[in-house]
Order: C-alpha cells, then structure tokens, then sequence
C-alpha cells in the first residue's frame, strides 16, 4: 500500500509557507537571541566593567596613601545611605579584617589574577528580617600583603536572567506555531484559488464552454488571472460557436449552386442538345462552379487572415490603390444607373499588404454598389485621420443595416434575410474585419445618413501608419 502525502500538503503553495515559516522561525530565534544578548549579556558585562573600576580606584588609593587612605576610602564607601550596589571587605597582611560589609571571604576566592566568584549575602531589614541577595566578588593583593575585596550585587539582573530565558523558550514555540498557522491558512487559501482554476479548466475541456473561472473582486493575481482566463474562454467559446456556425452556413449557401449545378446536368442528361444549348448549359455550369469556388477560396483566405497570416507587409500607397478601383468600378456604377464620387487624397503611404487593403476597399464598394438601388448614389472618401491613419469611407444610400445587426454582419456567412436573393457568400465584411485586425486598424458601420426608411450605409474602414 503506498502512502500519500494529503493534496495540501503536495502543492506548492504549502511548500512555500513551510519555507516563509522557517524563514519567519530563523528571523525569531535571532530576535530572541538578540535579546538575551541585549539584556543578560550587557547587564553582566556592565557589572563586570564596574567592579574591575571599582578595584582600579581602591588600589590608586592604596598606592596614593597606602593602607589608611584605602581603609578610609572603604569606610566612606560603604557609608553611603541605601547603597547596596557595592559590598567591601579590607583584610590586612594576616588576613584579620579592618573595615567592610562582611566577616570574612568567600571560600573559593582566588587572591590573585582575575578570579571572580558568585557568592549570596544576607541582608537585615528593617522588620529584622534577613533577605539573601547573590554577589559577584573579586579579591586583588596590595603590594604591602593587603587584600581588598570588592563584591557587586547581582540578584537584580540574575533574577531577570530567568525571566528573560523563560520569555524566550516560551516565544519561540508560540511564534513558530503561529507562522505554521498562518502559512497553512494562506497555502489553504491560495490553494483553493489554484483549485478552482483548475475546475474550471477541467469543465472546459469536459466541454462545458460556458464555464467561468470565480472572481472575487480582490484585485489579487488571482483575480488577474481568472480574467485572463474567463476573456480566453470567451473567445474560445465564440469561435466554437462561429467554427459551428460555418459549418452551418457552407452547408446552408452551398446546397442551394449545388443543387442547382447538379439539376442541371441530370436535365441534360436526360434530353438531347443542340450544339448551342450544350454550349450555354456548360457555360452556366462553369459560372456555377466558379460561385463556388470563389466562395471556397474567400473561407480559405479569410481563415489564413485569422490564423495571423497577414501577408507582405511593405510601404503601400493606398490612395494609388483607391484610384485604381474608382476608375475601375466608375463605369459599373454608370451602368448600373448609379452616382459614383471618389475624394481621394494623396501622399496616403501606410505600413500593409496591397493585395489585402485593394480586396477590402473592393469588397466595400461591391457591397454598396449591390445593396444600392437606382438611382441612388454612393460616396468614396479616403483620407488622412488622426495620428496618421488613412481612413477609407463608402457611403451609399441603400437600405443599411439595422444597428443591431452590425455586430453580426461582420461574422462569417451571415446575411441578413434581405440580402438573401442576392448573390453573394456573407463572407465580404468578414474579410474586410480580418483586413482591419491584421492591420491594428479598426473597421465600423454607421448610418449613411439618409432619411429614416432608407438611411444607407457608411462603411469606415482604418488603418494605422503602422
């Protein structure tokens, strides 16, 4: 049976805490030790540095008036109202006490050298109780055979010395537990983020594409995340829709030249031809496959466009390319009993793919020269915008389209129900959509202005200097 660590405990950001724990635990132990140095090590090496200058001033007596200036310094010492700091004791050369604090030595002090010893005194009080403080004493030899013995008192700081050792074992487990804690707490939470993420991920590929990452409105990278997240599958969710919509769509606008191309074969089939009959079924059948094949070919363009390929970038002159298909389309318009007008300007050099740019402008002026009726007219502007964009316009005066349909308009093989006898693949504004992106351009329709029951159609397509 193989044991398994709990999925908490595998995830990284448990990992984490663990580490910002011991990081917190190192940080503490240091803290606390700094403190215990702070306190207890400064306090005793400050009653040290008082005692050895306490030593260093009674033999500077000593030797200023031997043994009576040093007897009269300990006198006056130990005379002092309330001063329990310092304890003294003077022994002569035989060691018999002359002045001081106490009876006689510790045991154990060395008379030489730097020996200290800790030793406890008792002192009377005032209710004729006796309270035993500790000392710290050191004994220094006078050149005449004196001893001077000079002793601190301790028990202050050594009292403090457990209390401080007790605050700091007693911390460091409770702030060890509490940055345990609080690690888990955040690694749970992060966790759970990191959870839901991944439930969301696992219903998308369930194929619940309406799925959404939670956000909680934190404005965490959790948050920032889950909105990347929920705006990918967003669109991914759209272009399943629109991958399922094609499909619809190629089935629905290809039946139709199918079904009829294959009619009209089996009729003549069926049925003996002339020469001149056979040649015209023939040549409707080719203008028939042609329809179909230009329809294949704008989905295959249009699906490169979208996939990002977006041609030979280089520097193109659209205003040459405006001219170009005015002139071309002019004498259509003529005889389709239509106005044509053309403002074009110049010096119109831009960063983009010709071939790209001239088959959007081509299919804007075929869509209004199609949806225009006579005696209409259309309007082509091509301009210089803001920041140095060339802005191409086509305003007609059709019918235009409704504007909530120009959202839908733009998508693949829709056609609005009054475009449905004309010919056409509801794939001409798709592509000049996917003209527009692959350029960083925009592309938007609007009213053309006209009076409410036919108020045309003002197709702007722009795009950047690049």
């Amino acid at each position: 049976m193989n044991f398994r660590l709990p999925t908490l405990v595998r995830t990284t950001t448990f990992k984490l805490a663990i580490i910002h724990s011991a990081l917190f635990a190192v940080f503490l132990v240091g803290l606390l030790v700094f403190l215990y140095v702070s306190t207890v090590v400064y306090l005793r090496g400050e009653a040290s540095a008082s005692l050895d200058a306490e030593i260093i001033e009674l033999t500077q007596a000593h030797r200023q008036g031997g043994l009576v200036r040093l007897n009269q310094s300990v006198l006056e010492r130990s005379s002092v109202p309330g001063s329990r700091q310092f304890i003294y004791l003077l022994l002569d050369d035989e060691g018999r006490k002359i002045s001081g604090d106490l009876s006689g030595l510790p045991g154990g002090i060395p008379l030489e050298g730097q020996g200290r010893v800790v030793f406890n005194i008792d002192y009377p009080g005032a209710d004729g109780t006796v309270e035993t403080r500790a000392a710290e004493g050191r004994a220094s030899t006078l050149s005449d055979g004196a001893v001077i013995f000079v002793a601190y008192d301790v028990d202050e700081f050594v009292g403090i010395i457990p209390r401080i050792t007790q605050v700091v074992w007693t911390a460091a487990p409770i702030g060890l537990l509490m940055s345990l804690i609080g690690g888990v707490i955040i690694s749970r939470s992060a966790a759970q983020r990191a959870e839901e993420l991944a439930k969301t991920a696992e219903g998308v590929m369930a194929g619940d594409f309406s799925r959404r990452a939670p956000v909680v409105g934190s404005g965490d990278e959790f948050d920032r995340l889950a909105e990347h997240l929920n705006a990918m599958l967003a669109r991914i969710e759209q272009l399943m829709l629109a991958s399922r919509h094609v499909g619809d769509s190629i089935a629905h606008d290809l039946r139709s030249p199918l079904t009829r191309l294959r009619n009209r074969l089996e009729t003549s089939i069926a049925r003996e031809m002339t020469a001149q009959e056979a040649e015209e079924t023939l040549s409707l059948t080719l203008a028939e496959v042609d329809r179909v094949l230009a329809t294949f070919n704008a989905i295959q363009r249009l699906s490169r466009l979208e996939a990002g390929e977006g041609g030979k970038v280089e520097k193109t002159d659209v205003g040459q390319i405006a001219t170009e298909l005015a002139e071309l389309y002019q004498p259509v318009f003529e005889e389709a009993g239509l106005g044509f007008n053309a403002a074009i300007g110049r010096n119109l050099v831009i960063m983009g793919d010709r071939d790209l740019i001239a088959q959007a402008v081509a299919n804007l002026i075929d869509n209004a020269l199609k949806y225009t009726p006579p005696p209409g007219h259309v309007r082509f502007e091509v301009a210089r915008g803001r920041e140095g964009a060339v802005v191409l316009k086509v305003v007609d005066t059709g019918p235009g389209i409704p504007e909530a349909d120009r959202a839908r308009v733009v998508q693949r093989f829709v056609r609005l129900e009054a475009s449905r006898s004309e010919e056409g693949s509801g794939l001409g504004l798709s592509l000049v959509e996917a003209v527009a992106d692959v350029h960083h351009g925009a592309f938007t329709l609007e009213d053309g202005g006209g009076p409410p029951d036919r108020p045309g159609l003002s197709a702007t397509l722009r795009l950047p200097r690049g």
